[in-house]
């Protein structure tokens, strides 16, 4: 009976691994399709909840067994402090339907452990181009195609190690991207490389972290130094940060040492405040930035945000501050195959106050209009397009720019 049942369950997973459409929603090739806890399973896999084997299966033994099943719900259990409200209720349904096989566990979960893959691997290949014009001057081009690898490993349940490895390179050239100096940069970048702790509500990083300052205005990019936040995910969190600026490309001369606070209140899920201070050198000059943001989230498929900085050093003139509105309508999801996103902006970014700005068609040192959109055409192939038409600040000269990139993600 054992021996029928056996080949049974083996012909079942053959015929459910040669379904390919079968293949490409189950994370976990081992789970039966027609168990209810398929679609909790595959749901809490999408949310990265559960992350199982290295190679999508169990692996563990030859048969389907509940006891697989109840692994991967105490595996789920012991991150319940990490998950949203949806995400619990998911868990104690799955801890319900395998309470006994969860109690008959034992040492059998703790053992598990050490047979999980725990490093994950994502990353990113991205072609860029961009064109821009001076008035009265010839249009300018460049692009380049990125490549990043972004390793997360588990150290144990409160802490990770991250890191990112970034290379560019010119298709023009067929060389590396020239640097400061104007040789070719071709060598693999270490950009990140940080512990991650998580206790509770606090959240902590240390080593060569990001950053990504309200609206990232002030701020996207890597600081060597840490941060600690606490009440992540409250209704009220504060950020304290402290750190060196690492090089940043295109932008304005970075601040060399940044000590910095940001309050962030979230009363409902429409709407989000948040206020910011850094104390940043460059050169012998310290500047004292100050900054306040909002968004407003309405009708769940549009968001309006919009936010002040200044630079509160004397005789920074027309460099000293910075505003940001910009309105946006849905967004491309990532594994959303034709989701899409379209935003509308108007940006001041003085360069005494964004010294690494995130927008990608605007840089600092520039203010004006900046209108785009994304598209996802297949699951993690994304294109973006962006158009910005203004000013130089400090050139008072016309200005404008196109933007378009193609990420593909695994």
């Amino acid at each position: 009976m054992k021996k029928t049942l056996t080949a049974a369950l083996t012909t079942a997973l053959v015929v459910g691994a040669a379904s390919t459409t079968f293949a490409a929603a189950n994370p976990f090739s081992d789970v039966p399709a027609d168990h209810w806890a398929y679609d909790a399973v595959a749901q809490l896999a999408d949310d990265g909840v559960i992350e199982g084997y290295g190679d999508g299966t169990y692996r563990g033994q030859n048969e389907i067994t509940r006891y697989e099943m109840a692994q991967m719900v105490a595996k789920a259990m012991a991150k319940e402090d990490q998950v949203n409200a949806q995400q619990k209720a998911m868990i104690d349904r799955l801890a319900a339907e395998f309470s006994e096989e969860l109690n008959n566990l034992g040492v059998r979960v703790s053992n598990l452990e050490s047979r999980i893959d725990n490093v994950k691997w994502e990353g990113k290949l991205q072609y860029e181009y961009k064109r821009w014009k001076y008035d009265g001057a010839d249009a300018e081009t460049d692009h380049e195609l990125k490549f990043r690898l972004e390793p997360t490993a588990t150290v144990n349940d409160h802490w990770k190690v991250k890191a990112r490895l970034d290379a560019k390179w010119n298709p023009d050239s067929d060389q590396g991207k020239e640097d400061d100096t104007g040789k070719p940069d071709s060598n693999v970048k270490l950009k990140r490389a940080y512990a991650a702790g998580h206790y509770g509500i606090t959240d902590i990083n240390a080593g060569l972290i990001p950053y990504y300052s309200e609206q990232g205005v002030v701020f996207d990019g890597e600081f060597s130094g840490a941060s600690v936040t606490v009440g992540a995910d409250q209704t009220l969190s504060g950020t304290l940060l402290a750190g060196r600026a690492r090089e940043i490309d295109g932008g304005a001369t970075a601040p060399s040492n940044v000590q910095g606070v940001n309050i962030t209140w979230m009363p409902t899920e429409e709407f989000t405040g948040a206020a910011e201070y850094y104390r940043a050198s460059v050169g012998d000059e310290y500047n004292n930035i100050w900054g306040l943001g909002a968004t407003y989230t309405f009708a769940k498929t549009a968001s309006l945000n919009g936010g002040y900085w200044k630079n509160t050093t004397p005789d920074n003139s027309d460099t000293d501050r910075a505003w940001n509105v910009q309105l946006s309508y849905k967004g491309a999801e990532q594994e959303n195959m034709h989701s899409f996103g379209l935003f509308v902006a108007y940006r001041r970014l003085g360069t005494a106050v964004a010294f690494a700005p995130t927008f990608d068609a605007i840089e600092s040192g520039e203010k004006g209009w900046e209108v785009g959109g994304d598209y996802t055409f297949a699951k993690n192939v994304v294109g973006t397009l962006k158009y910005f038409n203004g000013r130089n600040i400090a050139l008072d000269a016309k200005l404008d720019r196109f933007y378009g990139s193609l990420e593909y993600f695994f």
